[in-house]
C-alpha cells in the first residue's frame, strides 16, 4: 500500500486580466495547487514530456528531474514511456491524478467559500460604500462570473454560498439572504416531482422570481460515448454504473421529474444512491472510468473531456422577498444582469443562454402549480 503525503498551496489562476483590469472572465475561483499533479496533468492533456514542458513554460529536464524524483518519493512509477512513443500515465500515475481531481471538485465549494468570505471581510473593510448580497445558490457557472462582472462594473459584492435549491430557498425564506438562486422545468404540473419539493417553500405575492439564464441539463458519459447511452432508459441496463447528486439538489430534481414522465423507477438505474455534491464532481467520477454516467449540464462534461446528451431545458432564477425588490442593491443587480455585455457572458458558456435575464416574474407567470378563486369585483388580481 502506498503511503502518500502532498502539501498543497492555495492559490488563485486568474492571471490574465482584460484591459479594464478584471480577471479573466473564464478564471474566477481559487484552487489547490500541487506541482505534481500539475505535471501529471499537463502530461495526460500533451501525451508527452515534453510537450507537457510546453504547456507549463518548463524546460524538459525540470521536468524529468522532478518526475524521477517523485517516483523515488512515492516508490512508483508515474510515466511510461519510450522513445518515439507518447508519454501516457502509469496506472498508478493516472489512478493518483484522478484521485485528486475527484477531491478537488468535491472540496471546491467549500474553497470558493473560504476565497468569497475574504473577499467579503476586504470589501467592507477598504470600500465601506461597496454593496454587499447575500446569495443562497444551486451550484452554478455563470454565478462566479456574476461575482466578478458586479464587483467590477457595479461595486456590489456577491457573498454567494453554494448549496442545494432547496437548501437555498430555506436560507431565504429564514431571513439568512437576500437572494437565493435555484434550478426548475418550468412546465412540470402540479402533480409532479418538482412541484412537490418547491411548491410549498414559494407563495405568490411573498416571492419574486428573477431571470437569471437557461441551461442544458442531461447525461455526462465517457469521450465518443462507447457504451451509447443515449437515453434514460438506457440508464436501466444491468451492470452500467451511474452517479446522482444528493437530495435536496435541483438537479436531483429534474431528473426525478423526466424519470417519473417515462416511468422508470430509480431502482431500476444500478448506482442511484451513489451521489457526488456538484456537476464537476460527478462528472470527475465519469472522467475517472468509475461511473458509466451521471447527470448534469453541459459546460461540466465539456471541461473534463465528456460526450454530452441533452435532455432537458431548465430555467435558474434568482427569488427574492416582493419587499425587497425596491432595494437598492437588488437594483443595481437588475440593472446589471439586463446590460448586453453581461448577457455576452452568459451565452459565451456551454450550454446557456442569456434569455430573461434580469426580468422580473411573478410565479404564476413562470410556474403552473397555483389556481384562485375569481376574484371580487376591483380586486387586484394577486402576482
Amino acid at each position: 500500500m502506498h503511503k502518500i503525503s502532498l502539501n498543497y498551496a492555495l492559490v488563485n489562476d486568474r492571471t490574465e486580466t482584460s484591459p479594464a483590469g478584471m480577471a479573466d472572465m473564464n478564471e474566477v475561483a481559487a484552487d489547490l495547487h500541487h506541482p505534481l499533479m500539475t505535471m501529471l496533468d499537463a502530461i495526460h492533456r500533451s501525451g508527452s514530456i515534453s510537450g507537457a514542458a510546453r504547456l507549463l513554460g518548463l524546460s524538459y529536464r525540470h521536468v524529468w528531474g522532478e518526475l524521477k524524483r517523485w517516483e523515488i518519493e512515492l516508490g512508483d512509477t508515474l510515466v511510461i514511456w519510450s522513445k518515439g512513443q507518447p508519454a501516457t500515465l502509469s496506472p498508478f500515475g493516472a489512478k493518483l491524478l484522478w484521485a485528486e481531481r475527484h477531491a478537488q471538485a468535491r472540496l471546491a465549494p467549500q474553497i470558493e467559500a473560504m476565497r468569497v468570505e475574504l473577499q467579503r471581510a476586504f470589501a467592507i473593510a477598504f470600500d465601506d460604500t461597496a454593496g454587499v448580497i447575500t446569495l443562497y445558490a444551486s451550484h452554478d457557472h455563470a454565478l462566479p462570473r456574476l461575482r466578478e462582472w458586479v464587483q467590477a462594473r457595479h461595486r456590489l459584492h456577491l457573498d454567494i454560498q453554494f448549496t442545494g435549491s432547496v437548501d437555498a430557498l430555506a436560507a431565504l425564506n429564514e431571513g439568512r439572504c437576500l437572494l437565493a438562486g435555484f434550478h426548475a422545468l418550468t412546465a412540470a404540473p402540479l402533480r409532479s416531482p418538482t412541484a412537490g419539493v418547491y411548491r410549498p417553500m414559494l407563495k405568490p405575492g411573498r416571492h419574486k422570481l428573477i431571470g437569471f439564464a437557461q441551461r442544458n441539463q442531461g447525461l455526462m458519459v465517457a469521450a465518443g460515448n462507447p457504451l451509447n447511452i443515449r437515453s434514460l432508459h438506457d440508464l436501466t441496463r444491468p451492470g452500467l454504473r451511474f452517479v446522482h447528486r444528493p437530495r435536496g439538489t435541483g438537479t436531483r430534481v429534474v431528473l426525478e421529474e423526466l424519470l417519473a414522465a417515462q416511468h422508470i423507477k430509480p431502482e431500476q438505474i444500478g448506482g442511484f444512491d451513489r451521489t457526488e455534491p456538484s456537476h464537476q464532481a460527478a462528472a470527475v467520477v465519469v472522467a475517472s472510468g468509475s461511473a458509466d454516467a451521471a447527470f448534469g449540464i453541459e459546460v461540466a462534461a465539456l471541461d473534463n473531456g465528456l460526450e454530452f446528451v441533452p435532455l432537458a431545458r431548465e430555467n435558474y432564477f434568482l427569488v427574492t422577498l416582493a419587499a425587497q425588490l425596491g432595494h437598492p442593491h437588488v437594483a443595481e443587480l437588475l440593472r446589471a444582469l439586463r446590460e448586453p455585455a453581461w448577457r455576452s457572458i452568459i451565452e459565451s458558456i456551454p450550454g446557456y443562454s442569456a434569455d430573461g435575464s434580469g426580468e422580473v416574474l411573478s410565479l404564476r407567470a413562470v410556474l403552473p402549480w397555483w389556481t384562485y378563486r375569481k376574484p371580487k369585483p376591483g380586486a387586484e388580481p394577486p402576482t
